[in-house]
This record gives structure tokens, sequence and C-alpha cells, in this order.
């Protein structure tokens, strides 16, 4: 089934994958490209939206794009520095602002007959974030809307179906903006909004029987949504063909080796457990580099997949279960096009000499729909909902060379932190938890004799992407609670501390 598709281009913003998730959210298929990179397949697409940028339409170093087959002919949306571009270069004139238009604001006036702002009245607020403002419009321009500080928040061109907005309808802080996108993509650009997570799944699982027949596949499983998604997408598809293997590379929470085979094995996938974990422990042995320790267990990892890949005759496919933002190429800082794309982090990046072809049922969705891709398949609501978990492991956080005294050590602090936010319903309010063993011991007394021991910190945050992250409030009493059962429990540990970083300056992980 075909379905409708958006098309975004990408000027550097932000905001860009958020204008993309937003769209999704309407059921309708967006993508993503550079604006630069225009698709030359422009007729596949429904309708285009000009993202947002950190550049200037007055500059040397303003973004051109080639709208020669789009504007006039195709619905079109310019946000932010897309409605500059239009009106600066279509006999409108962009000048330097001289007044505040950061943040949050109010329309004070909205052309009522039209239907682009339907439902969206007088008083409804939006999120600007722009150092220019749009002074004339451009040839045609109509004004639809206004702020205090902003007279041409909103336009159309008369005579095509061009709209351009001031602000940014993709953020929260919009609080109309998904109703504008509706009224734009699907009441006027007439878009199908047809695009659900039961529509991928039958459309994904028929496209895999086609592509794979019946060849073998080998997935390396790493216990998280994205790997356990594709598992269960391409299990769908071609049932014991599928060879999934789960390494235990000795980093891993607390028993979370066998609770996640067993779960694995509840679901009906073909898994094999490969328990590696004094091969990784060696080859960590005295390393306390955080960039060599990653290293090392990517290494260590690919030899251990690569064994465990031979032992299956004639295996043709290696499945990853990379999402969209991996492969999105963006626009850098500079104006020109920024490979993002990265090595999946459940396969470390597999070396050519594994001479496997990759599929990667899931490269076309963001993390939010991978659980929505997931729930719609039946998957545990209990594994959707897990946390990220660091690729290299408890490695990155215990600071320092690791040792399996150390690895007990923050597995039974971890286990107490994870277990008490659940215990206290905070889990699915936190984006990320974990904990770090420091390099240092501090004193402390217990009874009546002095210690010399470790020092642990506790790390919650709350997170759409990680790309920003604050530090969760967690209630007094849980952290109290916490540090006693840890102290109380965990032999070796003297001293608990939160931390309340947010991303940036600090990092989610402390390595």
């Amino acid at each position: 089934m075909q379905h409708d598709k958006v098309l975004i281009l990408d000027f550097g913003s932000q905001y860009t994958q958020l204008i993309a998730r937003r769209v999704r959210e309407l059921n309708i298929y967006s993508e993503i490209h550079p604006f630069n990179k225009i698709p030359t397949n422009i007729d596949d697409y429904k309708a285009v939206i000009l993202s947002g940028s950190p550049f200037s339409v007055r500059g040397d170093e303003a973004l051109h794009p080639d709208l020669s087959n789009i504007k006039g002919k195709k619905p079109l949306l310019g946000v932010c520095y897309g409605a500059q571009y239009l009106a600066h270069f279509s006999g409108g004139n962009v000048a330097p602002s001289n007044t505040r238009e950061y943040g949050r604001a109010k329309l004070s006036f909205v052309k009522n007959d039209e239907a682009f702002f339907k439902g969206i009245s007088i008083g409804s607020q939006v999120w600007m974030s722009h150092s220019d403002t749009i002074k004339e419009l451009p040839t045609n321009g109509e004004l639809l809307a206004s702020t205090h500080d902003v007279q041409n928040a909103a336009y159309k061109i008369k005579g095509e179906t061009t709209f351009a907005i001031q602000f940014h309808p993709e953020v929260y802080h919009s609080t109309d903006g998904k109703q504008l996108l509706e009224n734009f993509l699907v009441n006027i650009a007439n878009v199908n909004p047809d695009w659900t997570p039961n529509a991928f799944v039958e459309e994904t699982v028929d496209e895999l029987k086609e592509k794979l027949g019946n060849d073998k596949v080998v997935l390396g499983l790493s216990g998280g949504v994205d790997s356990t998604v594709a598992a269960v997408l391409l299990n769908k598809a071609i049932g014991k063909n599928l060879y999934c293997v789960f390494v235990n590379n000795g980093l891993l929470r607390k028993n979370e080796f066998e609770n996640v085979l067993q779960q694995y094995e509840g679901m009906g996938l073909n898994v094999k457990g490969v328990d590696a974990s004094a091969r990784f422990l060696e080859a960590l042995a005295g390393e306390s580099d955080p960039e060599k320790k990653r290293k090392a267990i990517g290494r260590v990892f690919i030899e251990v997949f690569d064994d465990e890949a031979h032992l299956i005759e004639d295996v043709k496919w290696l499945a990853q279960g990379t999402i969209y933002p991996d492969v999105i190429e963006s626009v850098s800082a500079t104006g020109g096009p920024s490979a993002t794309i990265k090595s999946h982090h459940n396969v470390g990046g597999l070396p050519d000499f594994m001479k496997l072809k990759v599929v990667e049922p899931l490269k076309a969705l963001f993390k939010d729909e991978v659980r929505r891709v997931g729930a719609s398949l039946g998957i545990d609501a209990e594994l959707l909902g897990r946390h990220p978990f660091p690729g290299p492991g408890l490695a990155i956080r215990i600071l320092g060379d690791i040792t399996a005294e150390k690895v007990r050590i923050l597995q039974e602090v971890d286990a107490i932190f994870i277990n008490g936010l659940k215990e206290w319903d905070l889990y699915d309010k936190v984006w990320q938890a974990g904990a770090m063993l420091l390099p240092v011991n501090s004193v402390g007394v217990m009874g009546d004799e002095r210690t010399y021991e470790k020092c642990v910190a506790l790390r919650a945050v709350e997170s759409t992407d990680g790309m920003t992250a604050d530090w969760v409030n967690l209630p007094y009493e849980f952290l109290q609670k916490t540090s006693n059962d840890i102290i109380n429990k965990v032999k070796g540990v003297n001293r608990v501390v939160y931390d309340i970083s947010s991303k940036p300056p600090a990092t989610i992980e402390w390595e």
C-alpha cells in the first residue's frame, strides 16, 4: 500500500526532527532531507515543509534551496527560517528584530475564516525563536496572524497553497501546533493520515518475506527496545530462519542475562545465550581509559558474535535494530550536509569480513514509534518501557579499571536503585537511571568501627531523545531509603551521592 508522504527540508534547525515526529503523530509519513539534496522523485511527496535554521536569510551564508519544482506546484509550509526565506527572496523584506522574539507569545490577531487557522483563536500560545523579523510580506502575501511583538507571524501566498509561520508549531510550547499542522496537511494538502503502527507491521512483514525469502538471518539482541522489536518483526516474517544471539559481556545489570533470555524464550524467539563475561573482563583487565574500554568491548563483541555467526550454516543476512535518527543526514552548523550515520550500538559496527548483507526493519522509525509498533505486536509493556542502557554496560559506570568485584558492587547498588524506582512508582517518570561507582574511597563509621569504602553516585534524568536531559527531582524520602538500603546491604559501599547536573553541560553517563 502506498502512503502519502511529506518532505521536510532541513536547514540545520535543532527542531527539524521534532517537526517530523509531530507530523507522524498525525499518522502521516514524513522524511527529512537536507535543503540542498531535494529528492528527484518530488512527485512522490504530497506536501513540503521548510524547517527553521540558525542562519539568517540576510547573510552571505544564507541557505538557498531549489524550490522551482515545489513553490506554487505543491502545498508548501515555511517555518521560521522557511517563512523568512519565502518572504525575503520573493518581494518581501526581512530585517533584524528590534524587540525580543524568543519564547512564549500569544496570537493577538487571527484571520478567522482561514482554513489554516481552523480551531485556533486569538490568545493561542506559540513559541518564537528568531533574531530576524519579516517587515514586509512577499508579493501576493496575505497576513493571517500576528502577536503583540510580531506583526507578520503568519501569512499565505494568494493563488498558491503556500503558507508561512514565524513561530514553531512542532514544540509543545505552541499549544495548538498539532492542530495547525493537521489543518495544513490534512485539510489543505489533502494528505491521507493512514500511516499507523498496524499498517507499518503488516507492510514491513510482507516486505521482509519478499526480501529474505528462505534465507537465514542472524541478529544480535541487546535486551533493549530496538533490537527486540526488530526481532519480533523478523520472527513474524521468517520464523525459525531468524537466529538471535544474546551475548553476556559480564557488564549487564544484576540477573539481566538470565531474566532477558527467559523473557525472549517466552516470546517464541529462536535465541541463543552466550556467556562471554570472562572473555570481556579479561580484555578489560587493568584498563581505565574510557575510550579504550569502549574499544575493547566492541572488539570482543565482534569476535564473539562472529564466532556464533559462523556456527549458523549458510547464514546470509545480519539484522540490526537501526532507527531513523541513526541514518538521517542532517545539515551542520556551517550549512553543509553532515552525515550523522553511526554504527548501531547493539552490534558495535560489524566489519566487512563477515560478508553478510544487512537488513534494518526499523530504519524508518523514531524511538517513540518503535515503542508503538512494539505495542501493536503485543510485546510486553514492561519490556517496551525499559530505560535505555549503554552498549558498554556497567563498564562506563565504573570509573577507572574494571574488576569482577567492582561489577558485583555496582550490580547490587543498581538493582536496589532501579527496583526502588519501580516500587515507588517512579520508574516510568524517569527516562534513564543508573548508578556510578566512583574511583574514590571515603571514610565512614559502622557500629564502633571506621570504614574506608567506596562511594556511589545515583543518576536519574528526564529527556525525550537523550540529546538534552534534566536531572529528576526525586523525593527526599525515596533517596533517604535508597541510600540506607545501599549502605546496609551492599558490602564495600559507605557513601551515596545524587547527581544533580543536567545535559548540557554534563552528559548522562559519567564516562
